[in-house]
């Protein structure tokens, strides 16, 4: 962007990477360490203790991995199972189907579930599935919970539901890149044997670090995996955690301090406001996109996700121009729409440490595009709908009453 100036400051509303809090930016704002002197082995203890509290479990082993999201979906996979393995697997969107595409490469055996692009994931083929697979030859579901290209998140409590009912020993991996730390995520609760996610999303953070949480169940089945693994094999983290040293190779000494101020922030307004919050911005954005005329790409507002939303437009309309236009006259950053939705949607992120008045802001700026690409918005419409939502809804900020 410094490159490309414009005054004040970028509106970043794609669905990540988001805005990084000035905490955070003084936090990671130090020299480099040894991470093998007392100091950073004892932080990272506490930071293993407290990412626990994102994904509620009190079972789970996590492991901080120098990576993306792409490389904590592959460790995820390698790491529980074995080559040849059947994954019963759902596309919904573009980066379930990235996921997919990586379980094709790594040579497991994918049995793919396919909804159209703005629908969940089809639980009632996967009961079927699971009623006649009494031989128990599928080794794992992985599900995307939140799909960002077509804002859609999928329910998985009734994923859960249906492995019960039908007592199949399957392990659950679920990928929360866009979902922990913004939508309600229950990994003991669910039963998930496997949960990831990136810095770059809801933790508000740089790039650069995936997070991944092993349920007992998925340890000990990475005990007999035979997929080669070397940079993201959880046995050599488990090893240097007995020796109390904790990293096999070097770790990112600033992110792990955006980490500690990260955790801290979200602790201080509590997980479950901050999960509220979201709900609010959500319901806010989706409330300006019904007064400007526009419809959801989501079918459904039991899919509906809390951390972003893809609208549709006019067939005369090409999105990405949208997209163009925000970023080259109002210095605004929305997603564009991706692959089979591509030019068809827009998408607005709204997760992360974000608040109301930054939305709102937003959603001005839409109004004014939409008017430049030749939409008929009245401008101010979607702005009042939200308005008078976020004005009854807002709480008190706690540390202020």
């Amino acid at each position: 962007m410094d490159n490309y100036y414009g005054p004040g400051r970028n509106h970043l509303f794609v669905p990540g990477p988001v805005n990084i809090p000035e905490q955070v930016l003084r936090a990671m704002n130090r020299n480099n360490e040894d991470y093998r002197s007392p100091a950073i082995p004892a932080m990272t203890k506490v930071l293993l203790e407290d990412v626990k509290k994102i994904f509620k479990t009190i079972a789970g082993t996590p492991f901080l991995i120098p990576t993306t999201g792409t490389g904590a979906w592959e460790s995820a996979l390698t790491n529980t199972l074995s080559p040849g393995d059947r994954i019963v697997s759902f596309l919904i969107g573009q980066f379930s189907l990235l996921w997919i595409d990586q379980m094709q490469r790594l040579n497991f055996n994918v049995d793919v579930i396919e909804s159209d692009w703005g629908a969940g994931a089809n639980l009632e083929v996967l009961g079927s599935k699971l009623a006649a697979d009494t031989g128990h030859t599928i080794k794992a579901i992985c599900i995307v919970h939140n799909e960002t290209a077509t804002g859609v998140t999928n329910n998985l409590a009734a994923v859960r539901k249906l492995l019960d009912h039908y007592q199949h020993p399957a392990l659950f991996l679920v990928d929360g890149v866009s979902s922990i730390c913004a939508l309600d995520f229950r990994m003991d609760e669910w039963g998930v044997d496997v949960a990831l996610t990136g810095s770059q999303k809801a933790l508000s953070l740089p790039t650069g670090m995936g997070i991944v949480c092993a349920s007992p169940k998925a340890l000990e089945a990475s005990k007999t995996s035979k997929s080669v693994r070397v940079f993201f094999d959880w046995k050599d983290y488990l090893k240097f955690y007995k020796m109390g040293t904790f990293w096999p190779y070097t770790p990112s000494i600033q992110l792990l301090y955006g980490l500690r101020e990260a955790l801290d922030l979200l602790f201080e307004e509590g997980l479950d406001n901050v999960i509220e919050r979201h709900t609010r911005l959500a319901k806010a954005t989706r409330l300006a996109v019904e007064a400007w005329g526009l419809k959801n790409c989501t079918q459904k507002e039991e899919w509906f996700s809390d951390t972003v939303t893809a609208v549709v437009v006019p067939s005369y309309i090409d999105s990405s121009e949208i997209v163009r236009r925000g970023w080259k006259r109002y210095n605004l950053s929305l997603g564009l729409g991706l692959n089979k939705v591509a030019g068809k949607v827009f998408r607005i992120g709204h997760l992360g440490n974000l608040n109301e008045l930054q939305l709102l802001g937003c959603l001005a700026g839409v109004e004014m595009i939409l008017k430049d690409v030749g939409y008929p918005v009245k401008l101010g419409s979607g702005v009042a709908a939200a308005c008078a939502f976020l004005q009854n809804s807002i709480p008190m900020i706690p540390s202020r009453i």
